[in-house]
Order: structure tokens, then C-alpha cells, then sequence
């Protein structure tokens, strides 16, 4: 029988092992565009389990265990991935609820109420991926504990077929037998399940992996390791740095008696060849020039902390607080990233935005306070991308007002869906209307390949252009302005009435008013452009044609 101690260090152990494994798993990920990424997502989504189970004793049963871990994975779920993983372990509090122990039926039945709970979650499930996985893993858990109800044998059968299973994904998805890979979510289930073993078979939980040789840290991150427990207080107002080579055979004890005279958290490393220096003071040039009596200045960095401190506090992004939902009011909020964005959002009445999207989805937690801090019995949700939509929807059991998932999948969708938006209108039927507003929208993108890849018999290297058309990879490129006048030759025709660029992070305005010209002049000669400075990371330019 498996107890709630037990069970406890199991989770923690498969959490360990994915976070360990996680870089490996989102090497799988197909489509080489930067995003959220599934080994990461899992591993977020574990490790907010994790943190809540640390800080259970040994003395709880297996229903309190299960019920702790999957309130905090569905709260802490970050992509689809996370979210499905969410719901394979809220079975296991549905099947354990009232249990002090736990024996292999129960432990195969808790994973079979997790499957149909993701299955239902998904739209559209699809076999082949993780779902496939979890699926055929509680059904031979079921088989094993016909035959032996011992719940170290029916786990160690759960994960066996897991791992069958998952070789079976590419013959079931040829998207990834092209690749030749297997699917990254049914990889990242495989290890989260080894990691519990560990704990059922032989005690032991996954420990996390100490860093590697090549990803030690270099010298100057060591030093900078090394001061950065002197970055709480500030009793003088310049952090100056600075390397000597040395030239003489000064004891540079005394240099670090003399700058203890005029600063605080000093540290002062030296070896044969340089002296590094690092001392909070108020006399950054008389630090400096005391350093230049061993030798030669190689290098300084002075920064005035107290600056950076009000920058810090200015830029943090403020904790929402939750208001009381007022009856009848309508409020909206979307997630997305990049300052222009932001604000076209809130131009556009949403109270509250989340910071996220492409390479940094948000948890369901971090949309739930969003929620909360709206001030309406009713809020609209907008994603804004299609691996967060899932994490959205978990957040609506959550609240304690009413959510309404609209399930845009980019930014000129959630964009045309606020503009649609009719306050005369009934809840329901302005959900209808913005969705059906929101699907009228071609969205492109141009952005970079995040990795080496084969996609749809086309082979990319890391750092080439990627031309997206709604979601789907249309060309590659070298040039940015080239990929740009490509995306907007095949989106827009002589039924297009509605242009908008937006212009992110690494473009320029002159390059941005440039490229507005052109597609204006040459491609969309009866329709003007309307140019925004998103600032969004990640895609260099979005295109939303309607």
C-alpha cells in the first residue's frame, strides 16, 4: 500500500526528474517558432505541486496529498501541456478522496478518472501525443491489477506502457514520424511517471541535477554570485566594479582595507595575473584610482543603485488585488506581451492584462487574479494564442464571478474581438458576435526559427525567418523586409478592407514607416495601413488583415 508520505515524495520525485529532463523534451517540439514550449510548461506546471507538497508532513493520507497537489497543478498549469498534466492528477484526488492508503487499483483507476477528465478538457483530441500516452497507461494499469493488486507492480506496468505507447506516437501523428520524433508531452509524461517510481520501488526521490561543467558558471558570474548577498540594503549610492591587471606585488589585503574605509560589501578576489573588485561607496573615484597602485585598469562598471532600485520599483509589475464583482458590469481581460499592445488593450477597455503569450504562457493562477481584480460580475477573457486557452478555461470553476473564455488565438484576433464588443448587448450573445468577428481575422507573423528542424519537408536552421499565416508556416527567408512583402502578398487581396501592422522589438520606426509604405503602395493600394509600435518580443512583425 502506498501512503501519503509516500505518495507525497513520488510527486516530488517526478518533478524533479522533469525539470532535470525539461530542455531535453522541448527539443521535440516540432514547429521550430520560439513559444512556451512543453518541457518547460510541464516542468512550471510540476513544480507549483511541488512547492505545496514540501510543506506537508508525513502523517497525511493519500486523499490529502492528492487533493493538496491537484488544487496547486491546476492552478499553477501553464500551456496545454500543463493543463492536460493538471487534469491526469486532479483523477488522482477524485480517485483517492476518502483513502488513508492506496493499492495498484486505486492507483490505476485515480489515473483512468485523470485521462476521461482530459479527454473532455480537449476540443478536439487528438491520438498520438500525450493524451495517447495516459490513456494506454491506466488501461494496462487496469489489466496489471486484475492479476496483482500491488501498487509498486501495477505503477511499474502504468509506466511500461507509457513508454510503449509514446513509441507508437510517431506512427500515429506523421507530422512526427517526418521529424522522427516521438511526441514531447507523451515524453514528458514518461519521465514524470519514472520519477514517481523511483519513490514506489526503491525510496528514493530524483534528486535535481547539480549544473553540468560546460554550464558552470563563468568567473565573472561566480564574483557576481558571490556579492549578491549584499544587494538588499543600500547605505551608499554607487556599486562599483572593476579588474586590475596586476603589474606589482602590492598585498591587495590593503586595498581591501582601504575600501572598507570608504564603503560597504566589499569583496575583493585576486589571483597571480588580475585583483576583481566589487565595493558599495560613495567615492567611486578614489576606489578606482586605489586600485590603479597594483597595476593597470582593465576593465569598470559603476552604477548608481539607488537609481536602478527606484527603476526596479517603478517597471515591478504591481501584485492585482481582488475587488468585489459588481452586479451587472461587464469587464474584460486579455493576456498579452509588449508595451503598445498593452495599451491598445486597455484603450480598448480591458481592466487588466496579463503579461504573456508566445514564449512565456501564463499560469491559470496568474489569470484568475486578473479576473479577480476586475471589478464585474462578468468577465470576458481574451488569450490571444492558442496554448493558452486551455489554461483560461481552468480558471473558470475558479472565480467567483462569471468567465467567458473567448478563445482568440492571436493578438489581432483579441484586438477585433474588443472592437466588436456591444454594451446593449447580452452576455452571450456579444461572446457570439466577437468569436465570429474574431475567426474574420487573417493574422500574420514573422518571426525566427528557434532551433534546427524539418517541417513539412522544408529544412530550417536556427536563427532563419519564418513567415507564419494564421498559425501555419508559410516560407522562410533571410531578410526581414523581403519576409514582411512576402506575408503581405499572399494575405491580402481586393476583399481585404482592414490592415494593420504591428511592429515589435529589433524593428526601428524608419524600418517599420518604410515597410508600411511599401505594402501600402505596391500591395494594398486601396486600403491604408494602420502602423502600430507593439513592442511585442518575439514576432518581429504581426500582420491582421480582414
Amino acid at each position: 500500500m502506498i501512503k501519503g508520505s509516500v505518495l507525497r515524495d513520488a510527486i516530488i520525485s517526478g518533478a524533479n526528474v522533469i525539470e532535470n529532463k525539461k530542455h531535453s523534451v522541448d527539443e521535440l517540439n516540432i514547429f521550430p517558432v520560439p513559444d512556451g514550449d512543453t518541457g518547460t510548461n510541464m516542468s512550471m506546471t510540476m513544480s507549483a505541486g511541488r512547492s505545496e507538497l514540501t510543506k506537508m508532513d508525513d502523517n497525511e493520507t493519500v486523499a490529502t496529498v492528492s487533493s493538496k497537489v491537484a488544487s496547486a497543478l491546476l492552478r499553477g498549469a501553464r500551456g496545454n501541456s500543463g493543463v492536460i498534466t493538471s487534469l491526469l492528477f486532479r483523477g488522482f484526488a477524485k480517485g483517492l478522496k476518502g483513502l488513508e492508503a492506496a493499492d495498484g487499483a486505486n492507483l490505476a483507476n485515480a489515473l483512468t478518472l485523470g485521462v476521461e477528465a482530459a479527454y473532455k478538457a480537449v476540443m478536439k483530441p487528438t491520438e498520438g501525443t500525450i493524451l495517447t500516452v495516459a490513456r494506454v497507461a491506466a488501461e494496462r494499469g487496469r489489466v496489471a491489477a486484475s492479476f496483482n493488486n500491488d501498487a509498486n507492480y501495477v505503477w511499474d506496468e502504468i509506466c511500461n506502457a507509457a513508454e510503449d505507447a509514446l513509441e507508437t506516437t510517431p506512427e500515429l501523428l506523421p507530422v512526427l514520424k517526418r521529424a522522427g520524433v516521438v511526441d514531447a508531452g507523451g515524453q514528458g509524461l514518461c519521465l514524470i511517471f519514472r520519477g514517481m517510481q523511483s519513490v514506489f520501488r526503491d525510496g528514493i526521490i530524483a534528486a535535481p541535477e547539480t549544473q553540468s561543467a560546460s554550464e558552470s558558471a563563468t568567473d565573472a558570474d561566480s564574483f557576481k554570485k558571490t556579492v549578491a548577498q549584499f544587494d538588499e540594503v543600500i547605505n551608499f549610492t554607487y556599486c562599483t566594479e572593476f579588474i586590475v591587471e596586476k603589474e606589482n606585488d602590492n598585498d591587495p589585503a590593503k586595498l581591501r582595507a582601504f575600501l572598507e574605509t570608504i564603503g560597504d560589501c566589499v569583496v575583493v578576489v585576486d589571483d597571480e595575473e588580475i585583483i576583481k573588485v566589487h565595493v558599495h561607496t560613495n567615492q567611486p573615484g578614489d576606489a578606482i584610482s586605489n586600485g590603479l597602485t597594483y597595476g593597470s585598469l582593465i576593465s569598470s562598471k559603476i552604477e548608481n543603485m539607488r537609481k536602478q532600485h527606484e527603476d526596479a520599483g517603478a517597471s515591478a509589475p504591481k501584485k492585482l488585488e481582488r475587488v468585489d464583482p459588481v452586479e451587472g458590469a461587464v469587464g474584460f481581460v486579455a493576456v498579452a506581451a509588449g508595451n503598445g499592445i498593452v495599451s491598445l488593450f486597455h484603450d480598448l477597455g480591458c481592466e487588466n492584462v496579463v503579461s504573456g503569450g508566445q514564449t512565456m504562457n501564463p499560469s491559470t493562477e496568474d489569470i484568475l487574479e486578473a479576473v479577480q481584480a476586475t471589478a464585474a460580475s462578468t468577465v470576458f477573457v481574451l488569450p490571444n494564442n492558442k496554448n493558452i486557452i486551455m489554461a483560461a478555461e481552468q480558471a473558470v470553476p475558479l472565480a467567483d464571478r462569471r468567465i467567458i473564455v473567448l478563445p482568440t488565438k492571436t493578438i489581432p484576433q483579441g484586438l477585433t474581438a474588443m472592437l466588436t464588443y456591444d454594451p446593449d448587448a447580452a452576455d452571450d450573445e456579444n461572446a457570439a458576435e466577437m468569436f465570429k468577428a474574431a475567426e474574420r481575422v487573417s493574422t500574420g507573423q514573422v518571426t525566427y526559427a528557434a532551433r534546427n528542424s524539418e517541417f513539412d519537408d522544408r529544412k530550417i536552421k536556427e536563427g532563419e525567418l519564418l513567415g507564419l499565416v494564421n498559425g501555419k508556416l508559410a516560407f522562410t527567408e533571410k531578410n526581414r523586409g523581403k519576409a514582411i512583402v512576402r506575408l503581405a502578398k499572399q494575405m491580402i487581396d481586393k476583399k481585404s478592407s482592414f490592415i494593420t501592422l504591428i511592429y515589435g522589438e529589433g524593428v526601428d520606426d524608419d524600418e517599420a514607416e518604410e515597410t508600411r509604405r511599401l505594402i501600402e503602395s505596391k500591395i494594398a493600394k486601396n486600403v491604408e495601413v494602420t502602423l502600430v509600435n507593439g513592442g511585442q518580443p518575439v514576432y518581429y512583425y504581426i500582420l491582421s488583415v480582414e
